[in-house]
C-alpha cells in the first residue's frame, strides 16, 4: 500500500483495524477449515490399516487370494470387487449385502439380495448397530468413501466379518459384474 492507501484506511478503520492481518487470519481459517472437510470425506482406506489384507504381487497369487476370500470373510478388510463376487457367489453362511447408500441410488440398481441402510439417515448408527455384529456382511457404496466411514462405525460397534467392496458399486459394473434394479 502507499502512504495515500494507508492514510485512507486508516481514515476507514480508525479503531485499528488490520487489514493486512484480517486476510492472513481468514487464509488460515479457511485452509483449516478445507482440510477438516477433506479429512471427513474419508476414502477408500478402511478404518483400520491393522485390518487389511497385504497387497498381491502376481496373477497367480491373486488368484490363489480370491479363493481365499471365497471361503469367507474374516475380519473387517477392503477387497476387490472381483473378490467380492467370488464371495458372493459362494456365500459364507447368513452373509449380508449391505448398501450405505440413499434409496434413491438403491432404486437406480443394487447387488443382488442387498439390504438398505441409508448413510444420511439420521438415525444411521443406530441402525448398524441394530444389525447382528456376529455375521458377515459385504459393504458398499457408490465409490468406496460412505462404506470406508461405515466400516469404522462397524468396527466401533463390535462387527467382526466385514468385507468392504474397494470402489463402491461403480467399481462392481466397471468389473462387469451384474447390478440388480435400475
Amino acid at each position: 500500500m502507499t502512504d495515500l492507501g494507508i492514510d485512507r484506511h486508516r481514515r476507514r478503520y480508525p479503531t485499528g483495524y488490520n487489514l493486512p492481518m484480517s486476510l492472513s487470519r481468514s487464509l488460515v481459517i479457511g485452509l483449516a477449515g478445507f482440510s477438516l472437510v477433506l479429512a471427513s470425506c474419508g476414502g477408500d482406506e478402511p478404518a483400520s490399516n491393522a485390518a487389511r489384507p497385504s497387497p498381491v504381487s502376481s496373477d497367480a497369487a491373486g488368484d490363489d487370494a480370491a479363493a481365499d476370500t471365497a471361503a469367507g470373510i474374516a475380519g473387517l478388510s477392503t477387497i476387490s470387487a472381483v473378490d467380492a463376487a467370488a464371495i458372493a457367489d459362494a456365500p459364507p453362511a447368513d452373509l449380508v449385502v449391505l448398501d450405505v447408500r440413499t434409496p434413491e441410488e438403491f432404486a437406480e440398481g443394487h447387488l443382488e439380495g442387498a439390504v438398505l441402510v441409508d448413510f444420511y439417515d439420521a438415525d444411521f448408527a443406530g441402525q448398524l448397530a441394530a444389525l447382528d455384529p456376529d455375521v458377515p456382511y459385504l459393504l458398499y457404496c457408490r465409490s468406496g468413501n460412505r462404506s470406508g466411514e461405515t466400516l469404522g462405525v462397524m468396527e466401533q460397534l463390535g462387527f467382526t466379518s466385514v468385507a468392504d467392496i474397494d470402489g463402491g458399486i461403480i467399481a462392481w459394473a466397471d468389473a462387469g459384474l451384474p447390478v440388480t434394479g435400475g
